[in-house]
């Protein structure tokens, strides 16, 4: 037997207290996004509007939807492109009555609002910002709607993606609009904290952002500066079907975009990976000794483990396995998926 000391095993270090905190919520606002309602406050999202008579005009001469078709009550899901077809922002265009109301990720607000702004000579639109004006309010999940139309007096948004109604919560002035997972609640900005009160009166709890995180990855829904920017076709990530009017006027960047679309394929797709251990954002995938793609966006779903969205070449299709490559770690086993998710199966969360 040997005399020399044995080497002590490392042990892991326990997770924080902050780190499970964070993970019990996360869990437990998952439940809730996925089996009754729960609101994610996005005021700090961008939002202008447009006024005047040629709003809709305009705005359908900038981006990819065809927003003169839009009447009272719809809305439309867009992007603005670069000359060359790629991806500056996207953002949802309602039509409220007198103005064109328009929603964005905060960090895509600047180069809209510059674009936009730029654009406006010769056309009878006025640019107005909203941001700090209004608040946003995200009630997610199958009861949301039950929710919605509870606070405010029965009144409910159509059953489109992207409608919208007036309404009204213990008298404070709201704009109710429908999104994928649920209902979207615009206020005045002062009305914010009294609003999500009444929503949480009615049932619907605060859930973390890091819990509406994991259900746009489970859903498949790309986001600005996560899964696709300024180098990322629409084709690419996958929002064409939703974003892209091919029967409307021109736009900046509609002939690459519509050449892409009737004459050949995108060198890229945004699908899903169902990974043995999570990774980190920016991890290069390869197959068969080449890149063939890099990770977008990653999150740990209770229903479905670590999964994450990536941009891979053409060429990979569903059902494949590919290696995830973190720098200084072991490979992980990445296999491919359709989008989404959530139609793809999964284990019902613990």
């Amino acid at each position: 037997m040997s005399d020399e000391p044995r080497r002590p095993t490392a042990v892991p270090e326990p997770p924080a207290a902050d780190d499970v905190v964070e993970a019990a919520a996360t869990l437990d606002g998952y439940r809730r996004a996925t089996t009754d309602a729960g609101v994610v406050d996005r005021s700090a999202s961008g939002k202008l509007a447009l006024t005047g008579a040629d709003a809709a005009e305009f705005l359908a001469g900038q981006v990819t939807a065809d927003t003169v078709a839009l009447g009272p009550g719809e809305g439309a899901y867009a992007a603005l492109l670069t000359p060359k077809g790629k991806i500056v922002t996207d953002l949802r265009v309602l039509a409220a009555g007198d103005e064109l109301l328009i929603l964005c990720e905060r960090s895509g607000l600047q180069a809209l609002f510059t674009h936009l702004r730029r654009h406006l000579i010769g056309f009878d639109v006025e640019l107005h910002k909203r941001t700090l004006e209004r608040g946003l309010l995200s009630i997610v999940g199958p009861r949301a709607g039950t929710v919605a139309a509870a606070v405010a007096g029965g009144v409910a948004p159509g059953s489109g993606e992207h409608d919208h109604v007036a309404a009204t919560v213990e008298g404070r002035p709201v704009r109710l609009v429908r999104t994928d997972v649920g209902v979207d609640v615009l206020c005045d900005a002062a009305d914010t904290d009294d609003v999500a009160a009444a929503l949480e009166r009615s049932g619907a709890r605060p859930i973390p952002e890091a819990t509406a995180e994991i259900l746009r990855v489970e859903h498949g829904r790309p986001r600005l500066h996560h899964d696709m920017d300024d180098a990322t076709m629409p084709a690419e990530a996958g929002i064409v079907e939703r974003a892209v009017s091919f029967t409307k006027g021109c736009y900046i960047g509609q002939e690459t975009v519509a050449r892409l679309h009737w004459r050949g394929r995108p060198n890229r797709h945004l699908r899903g990976l169902r990974l043995e251990r999570p990774v980190d954002v920016g991890t290069v995938l390869v197959d068969d000794g080449r890149e063939v793609g890099r990770v977008t966006s990653v999150v740990t779903s209770p229903r479905h483990g670590p999964i994450a969205l990536a941009l891979v070449r053409r060429e990979v299709e569903p059902g494949a396995t590919v290696s995830a490559r973190p720098v200084g770690e072991q490979p992980v086993a990445a296999a491919v998926t359709a989008l989404p998710f959530a139609a793809s199966g999964g284990r019902a969360p613990a």
